[in-house]
């Protein structure tokens, strides 16, 4: 039974039984020992004995338990509901019961029995399921085609889109009958599923990307934007779609930075972007004190900015970070151009009142989150957004409009990659 057998972990402890001349003494001891690890690895000894009253299923690399709740999480995730699943596993479990050893084959039927062939139509045009095992550097992975769904995300395509290449993938390797492929090979296969399937761009965006999955300097990503607009969503997205662990936003890093410096020393970082001129005395500011206010939090912020990507670049960690205090100028990006490749890019709403309208949705659903604040101060928002944007325009940076999440999030992947193409500091190819 497919899905329903195969996410079972696979257990295979031994247990050793003690020999008679062994009661009470330091050997004893350690064969005590030895038993109870077997027991909690998996029950079944190296002689052939299993603990009594438990059911195995037969694997061709040993017998392991029968474990009821696994095979719940298994049908659910085949669209059978909790009370239904709980009621079929602790049916199958009794229908099976006494019997001490049964196979893949035999859960199968009884499942079968129950629930009909619903939850397994999509699997009627696969054989029996196989491990398959993907070689390359150190040991080995079984395959998973939600890993490589995953990593199909690079190539600025749709999470379903990305699901469908993966399971044409899965069918082949079953259907060649394969129980090993060569990383590299794999890759080759989705390089070339992509092609067919959406094109020759894309199937070159996740050829680049892959030679990032080990590089020798790190990727990082900065998403500026004024408050509300959506880069820490994006930014959260994006790192998943690329497979980078690391996510960080200048909130965070202003909120450190709170705790470090009193308000007499560094009073801009004490309230938000937009109302921290109000923590200045009015005649230390100019003709525009949002923006004074702004800028002054901002060149506190960035100091802790740049702390955070020597980091990321010392420890070469690829990182996404987001944040109202990555402006275009106030960071030298200069001092990274031979250690790392910086990807900057500016998040906008550039239609004013659906971007109030999204602060009124948060405001009424999120109250906690103080979105009304955002409306009462919508004004000063829209103006270091306006204010960015033209640092933006002056520095080159990009302008990302999240008038779409979706379209949004795949033009930044796309934006990534296509950079990283034209830096070409790396042979591609050499990856398939």
């Amino acid at each position: 039974m497919r899905g329903v057998v195969e996410d079972e972990h696979r257990t295979g402890g031994t247990k050793r039984p003690r020999s008679r001349g062994q009661e009470g003494t330091r050997e004893g001891t350690r064969e005590e020992t030895r038993s109870g690890e077997a027991r909690q690895k998996g029950g079944v000894s190296r002689s052939g004995s299993r603990q009594k009253g438990r059911l195995f299923v037969e694997e061709p690399g040993g017998r392991r338990p029968f474990m009821r709740g696994i095979m719940v999480h298994s049908l659910m995730a085949r669209g059978v509901p909790f009370d239904e699943a709980s009621r079929t596993a602790n049916q199958v479990r009794e229908r099976l019961r006494g019997r001490e050893v049964v196979s893949k084959l035999d859960i199968v039927t009884e499942v079968r029995q129950l629930l009909g062939d619903g939850p397994f139509l999509e699997d009627e045009r696969l054989p029996l399921p196989v491990d398959i095992l993907v070689t390359g550097k150190g040991a080995g992975q079984p395959f998973s085609k939600g890993v490589l769904s995953q990593s199909l995300l690079a190539a600025a395509i749709d999470p379903h889109d990305a699901f469908d290449v993966a399971r044409e993938i899965e069918v082949g390797l079953i259907r060649s009958g394969n129980r090993s492929i060569e990383r590299r090979e794999l890759r080759r296969l989705a390089y070339e599923a992509l092609g067919r399937n959406f094109g020759a761009q894309a199937a070159e965006r996740y050829r680049i990307w892959r030679a990032y999955e080990d590089p020798e300097r790190p990727v990082l990503i900065l998403l500026g934007g004024t408050a509300g607009v959506g880069k820490t969503t994006l930014g959260l997205e994006v790192a998943h779609r690329l497979g980078i662990g690391r996510v960080l936003s200048s909130d965070s890093v202003r909120q450190i930075m709170r705790i470090m410096l009193s308000p007499e020393l560094a009073p801009a970082i004490h309230g938000s972007s937009y109302d921290a001129h109000q923590l200045f005395p009015a005649e230390t500011l100019g003709d525009d004190p949002v923006i004074e206010g702004f800028r002054a939090q901002t060149a506190t912020v960035s100091v802790g900015i740049r702390a955070s990507m020597d980091r990321a670049v010392a420890e070469n960690a690829s990182m996404v970070m987001d944040g109202v205090s990555i402006m275009p100028g106030v960071i030298d990006l200069a001092p990274y151009e031979r250690v790392a490749d910086v990807i900057f890019l500016m998040v906008a709403s550039l239609d004013s009142e659906a971007f109030a309208n999204r602060f009124a949705s948060r405001a009424q659903h999120q109250a906690r989150r103080g979105s009304h604040r955002y409306l009462e101060n919508l004004e000063a928002i829209l103006k270091i957004q306006d204010h960015l944007l033209e640092a933006a325009d002056r520095y080159d940076v990009p302008i990302v409009d999240n008038d779409s999440f979706d379209r949004a999030v795949l033009l930044i992947v796309r934006h990534v990659t296509e950079t990283l193409r034209k830096k070409g500091a790396f042979d591609a190819q050499e990856l398939l």
